[in-house]
């Protein structure tokens, strides 16, 4: 159920374990030339972040070439820009700037409908995955024992609008941060899942713009302009966030962010003053400078949900992955490397020799392949002002953790040992132990907070 990222790259990991694999997706893409260009990289209707920046993780790149060989130097040759971390970002977060010193990873930046269009050819190429388009799933088969199958409804005026249904041995829930799953589970006389819930009420706002200043370089643009992009850093005391990213064609684009009640706003000369709550003008010159290329998308539904499938209980025969399982703030860029890890993770559980891929332990894969990324988003939005949710308490190894991690973070920002360890644990390539290895331990615990740029750096060290 769903043909987005999670579900195309699901169906890529069931191919070798199932002798045919459906993808029911209600939209229908945008059709490709001969040549594979024409429309398919454009925005559709059922993903509504579309127009917001999407980043992939490091964690998620090498998800997705594992999954399928080659991708990221396919994704690079269609001009996907590859942003390397510090070295290419100007950061701004704690009221310090960050060093520039060389990149310890590399995050891709390029449009999602990019991304999706090249992961759409590959799959759908492979002779046992069948998509079907322009149809609505509207229901489960079977019963609290084993779900046999889904009810699907084709979209559209001169659609035949009767139900129908799909058997199938396996259904697995792809479809995203509104999925209906749990209803039509408590239809069949099934456990609906336990939802955890942490939501700030964070807002953001996205537009295109083209940088006119040559304050800003890109792959193959000016080369005297070694920034790529721009990152204002909210926290608990200064809630308001920017980035500034480029795009595979040259132009960038910018987001602002704000909790509940203060959400950037679309109106033209609104959003421009709203760049001026940032606790430094550095963002508010450069698109005060620069030429604006799209209208003004908002996006609001950006709380952490995350919904315990792999609880005793829960029938035979159905699997939830991406959004439809665990959903983040998007503010922290996992869901596409996420949605690669999952499919990874269901793979290996499907293809484990030594144990039986029961149900259960298949979701518990999966909800492991989350886990980390949920603990990062999770635990820094339980101390956003104003978090709402059944999730938000705060545990005393919470407190102890937080301690460590305050005197982590202030080090980040100039020192390279802490900053390298940092890095690559919200990238989600090395897991959270990595900020305890004993160099990076001695630095947080008996290291000084190291001296970092006064002005914004534009240039790398």
């Amino acid at each position: 159920m769903g043909g987005s990222l999670a579900g195309l790259l699901a169906a890529r990991a069931l191919v070798g374990h199932a002798e045919r694999v459906t993808i029911v997706e209600r939209d229908r893409f945008p059709k490709e030339d001969a040549d594979g260009d024409g429309e398919g990289g454009a925005p559709r209707p059922g993903v509504p972040q579309n127009r917001h920046p999407h980043v992939l993780l490091e964690g998620g790149q090498h998800a997705l070439d594992a999954l399928l060989p080659g991708f990221m130097a396919e994704l690079t040759a269609a001009g996907a820009p590859r942003v390397g971390m510090p070295a290419d970002m100007v950061q701004f977060q704690n009221d310090r700037w960050f060093r520039r010193v060389s990149a310890t990873t590399h995050i891709h930046t390029g449009s999602r409908a990019q991304l999706e269009r090249l992961v759409r050819r590959r799959v759908l190429a492979e002779p046992s995955v069948t998509l079907i388009e322009g149809t609505d799933t509207v229901g489960l088969t079977g019963d609290a024992t084993r779900v046999r199958g889904v009810l699907v409804r084709e979209r559209g005026d001169g659609a035949r609008r009767e139900q129908r249904e799909l058997a199938a041995d396996l259904v697995v829930d792809a479809s995203g941060r509104g999925t209906k799953a749990p209803r039509w589970l408590a239809a069949v006389g099934a456990e609906a899942p336990h939802e955890e819930i942490i939501d700030t009420g964070l807002a953001y706002a996205s537009r295109v713009y083209r940088d006119t200043t040559g304050t800003l370089g890109t792959l193959g643009g000016d080369p005297s302009a070694d920034a790529l992009g721009l990152h204002v850093v909210p926290n608990p005391t200064q809630p308001y966030g920017a980035v500034v990213l480029p795009l595979e064609d040259g132009t960038h684009l910018a987001t602002f962010s704000g909790l509940r009640g203060d959400e950037p706003p679309t109106d033209e000369k609104e959003f421009e003053a709203y760049a001026e709550r940032l606790p430094h003008p550095v963002v508010h010159r450069w698109m005060r400078d620069a030429e604006p290329l799209s209208p003004i998308s908002g996006f609001r539904l950006t709380a952490n949900v995350r919904r315990r499938y792999d609880l005793p209980g829960r029938p035979a025969g159905f699997l939830a992955t991406g959004d439809a399982l665990c959903t983040f703030n998007p503010i922290y860029g996992q869901g596409m490397a996420v949605a690669a890890m999952s499919a990874l993770a269901l793979r290996d559980a499907l293809g484990d020799p030594r144990r039986t891929p029961t149900t259960r332990r298949v979701q518990r894969a999966l909800l492991a392949a989350s886990r980390q990324a949920w603990d990062i988003s999770a635990g820094a939005d339980k101390k956003m002002p104003g978090a709402t949710g059944n999730a938000v308490a705060v545990r005393p190894a919470d407190r102890v953790a937080g301690w460590y991690l305050r005197r982590v973070q202030e080090r980040v920002p100039g020192d390279p040992v802490v900053g390298r360890a940092f890095r690559s644990v919200v990238s989600l390539n090395e897991p959270l132990g990595a900020l305890f290895a004993p160099a990076v331990a001695r630095a947080v615990l008996f290291g000084p907070v190291k001296e970092t740029p006064a002005e914004p750096p534009m240039t790398r060290e």
